[in-house]
């Protein structure tokens, strides 16, 4: 008698079968949004062990990628649910884009996350905050939320300090410590599970905002990179030592601002020649001093975290 059992359908014989962990690191998506995916929209059924261990099939993955497309191109997961359920050809081969189902009422979901989030913060209201906050992670990929609602709400609480808004400053301290605790404390579990290359994470000197470089370290740890951070207004002379000790893959490197001439015609060019590995710098800088980071040599990293890690990726890789 088969020991593994599944209601909606059987899996051919031989088929081979992957835990959660393991499509985990394969989709980036993290174990806890599987299972609500599973739980509150049976988007995916796996297939179970005597003990309740889930397993998956490759077509779980491909079914999983396609979620992750459809999310990512702005859709709810209702949404998805929805084209999922409404579409035949989607059943008959889970790897087909299927075509989006109309909508009959047009609903913002990122705006209204935004909406609600700007609600808890102008509060000072920690406790409803976080339980947005874990609600809006337990259904969504940490680089979709940080695309479409963390850096555009950071914007937005810039933006109201910048014209005037009367608590804007206080309410832009407020969720960026909030979200500095909730990302370091994640950072920290989730850095032990991963068994990828290592970054080395640091802020150039001068640099005092760290929040972006932490949010490209969540999505990092979801592609399966392991993150060595160093935070804000780090020496470079040191980033080589630590980089070497710590076998790093490759180093990363922020900021926001220009940095002082001396980073850039002394500081920088050493680290280059030091490291016998890639530099890749990333944030606002990048578009700032585009011409003279290029001239240095250094690899510049898209502003899409997806798009910036698939440049890591292709650099990381093998040659032939």
């Amino acid at each position: 008698m088969n020991s593994l059992n599944r209601s909606d359908r059987q899996h051919l014989p031989g088929e081979s079968l992957i835990p959660i962990r393991t499509v985990s690191s394969l989709t980036g998506i993290n174990p806890v949004t599987l299972r609500a995916w599973e739980r509150r929209y049976k988007l995916i059924t796996p297939m179970r062990t005597p003990k309740g261990h889930r397993l998956y099939s490759m077509a779980d993955v491909d079914l999983i990628n396609q979620v992750v497309t459809l999310l990512q191109g702005g859709m709810s997961i209702g949404q998805v649910q929805q084209v999922l359920t409404h579409t035949p050809a989607t059943k008959a081969n889970p790897t087909a884009t299927p075509a989006p189902t109309p909508i009959k009422h047009h609903f913002n979901l990122w705006q209204n996350y935004q909406q609600r989030l700007l609600e808890t913060i102008r509060g000072f209201d920690e406790a409803a905050l976080n339980a947005v906050y874990n609600e809006i992670l337990a259904l969504y990929p940490i680089d979709v939320v940080t695309h479409r609602l963390i850096v555009p709400l950071l914007r937005e609480l810039g933006w109201q300090w910048q014209r005037g808004h009367s608590a804007g400053i206080a309410e832009e301290h407020f969720f960026s410590v909030f979200l500095r605790n909730k990302l370091g404390a994640r950072l920290h579990h989730l850095n032990r599970q991963q068994t990828g290359p290592k970054l080395l994470m640091a802020c150039l000197p001068g640099e005092h905002h760290d929040v972006g470089l932490m949010l490209f370290s969540m999505v990092a740890l979801d592609w399966n990179y392991r993150i060595i951070m160093l935070g804000t207004n780090m020496p470079l002379e040191p980033v080589h030592t630590a980089a070497e000790r710590s076998h790093c893959a490759a180093i990363v490197l922020s900021a926001a601002r220009p940095p002082e001439p001396s980073v850039l015609h002394q500081d920088l060019p050493y680290l280059l020649k030091a490291s016998a590995r890639p530099v890749f710098v990333g944030g606002p800088i990048t578009q700032r001093c585009h011409a003279a980071l290029l001239e240095l040599g250094v690899r510049l990293l898209p502003e899409d975290f997806a798009d910036a890690l698939r440049t890591i990726n292709q650099a990381l890789k093998p040659a032939h």
